[in-house]
């Protein structure tokens, strides 16, 4: 595709090569007069920050930087964020970045309109219910392929105290606009685009295998693992390969749209992985998928057989459990194919730390919509699996 395009589900998505430059007419469609750019220091040295800042400037529209969110972005991230916002007379935020950044930033104008700490919005204590509205206006513009922050409803933050990552989530914390640029992903690094691809996987295969009703979402991941199956290869390898960069974005954000469905057991591996041993969360899901699937695959074989289809692979004369069989191969070849870490031990995860992480996992919330149950000592055998597989 080479042309732009403008669509709306439900949050209204600029996509296209080149759609950066519609960013002027995002934020005056958003009443966004002066903006607070939320990124990471990485990304200031980045050729797509120099694009965003050409077109802002070029516009004439003012604006500020915040460029110290973390990666896994703890809550003092958006206390800062916050002063910074405040004290240049800002009126709106724009997040650009990967997940990290996007999350920072659509949360900080929950702060901007409510008290601290944000730890009293946290959804699994209720607190989000609290949160006053209407809050001021943010347009996501990503330059992963991984999370789809940028047309979620929520927010994932780390409370340094706790050591723990917690979800803020409301309806107003949507973005007000996406725009989808597949040129600003190209100067992302092959490791990192495997793993954020992994990540857009995920989310759509947990989120397929919850048990409940959303045929919409069913349908959305389902097409989310196509793109991914036939695109994220071909992105990591060839970097400038924009119509498999543009595909890949795609996936990404179908995958947020399927994972209101909620999400499973690997991502419960996956939080712990990140806050405890510092493991890059699109890589962690990707490590601990193959054992997770294998853990579900009796309960969700139906499922695995679709998955299956989603690699091209023929199911015709199959049980649904050998499809399923045939779906896990598939994952974790694609797995190697694009040089994922074969295992835990391979990214710096000791033996010693497996209990601890098991300890976590369980207490996370996503697991309790995973097709099987897990129990503290399922957590266990899965984190030694995913530690010990070749």
């Amino acid at each position: 595709m080479t042309e732009v395009v403008r669509f709306s589900f439900p949050t209204f998505i600029c996509y296209g090569p080149g759609a950066v430059k519609q960013l002027p007419l995002c934020l005056e469609e958003a009443k966004i007069r002066k903006l607070l750019l939320v990124t990471d220091n990485e990304l200031t040295r980045t050729e797509a920050f120099k694009t965003i800042e050409s077109v802002l400037k070029k516009s004439k529209v003012p604006y500020v930087v915040f460029s110290d969110v973390h990666p896994n972005p703890a809550t003092d991230d958006v206390e800062m964020a916050l002063r910074v916002y405040q004290a240049n007379d800002c009126n709106g935020v724009v997040g650009l970045g990967g997940g990290s950044a996007l999350d920072a930033a659509k949360v900080i104008p929950v702060r901007v309109v409510n008290d601290g700490p944000l730890t009293r919005y946290n959804v699994e204590t209720g607190g989000n219910a609290t949160i006053r509205v209407p809050l001021p206006p943010m347009i996501a513009i990503p330059t992963t392929a991984g999370t789809g922050s940028e047309v979620g409803r929520c927010s994932v933050l780390t409370d340094p105290q706790a050591k723990k990552k917690f979800l803020v989530c409301h309806q107003e914390m949507m973005p007000r606009r996406a725009i989808l640029d597949p040129l600003l992903t190209v100067g992302l690094p092959a490791h990192l685009t495997a793993a954020t691809g992994m990540d857009a996987f995920t989310h759509n295969l947990e989120a397929l295998t919850v048990d409940a009703f959303h045929p919409m979402c069913d349908a959305i991941a389902l097409k989310g693992m196509e793109y991914v199956a036939q695109y994220l290869e071909r992105a990591v390898k060839n970097p400038t390969d924009i119509e498999a960069r543009g595909y890949m974005m795609l996936a990404a954000m179908m995958g947020a749209v399927a994972f209101q469905k909620d999400l499973g057991a690997a991502h419960s591996m996956a939080h712990p992985l990140s806050t405890l041993s510092g493991v890059h969360h699109g890589l962690a899901n990707a490590i601990c998928l193959v054992p997770v699937m294998k853990f579900n695959r009796d309960r969700s074989a139906a499922k695995y057989a679709r998955i299956a289809q989603c690699f091209g692979i023929d199911v015709n004369g199959l049980s649904e459990l050998e499809a399923a069989d045939k779906a896990i191969e598939a994952v974790a070849d694609l797995n190697r194919r694009i040089g994922i870490p074969r295992s835990l031990a391979h990214v710096g995860v000791t033996e010693e730390q497996l209990s601890v992480l098991a300890r976590s996992a369980v207490a996370d919330t996503c697991h309790r919509t995973n097709p099987r149950p897990c129990s503290e000592k399922d957590f266990l055998m899965l984190f030694q699996q995913a530690f010990e597989q070749t």
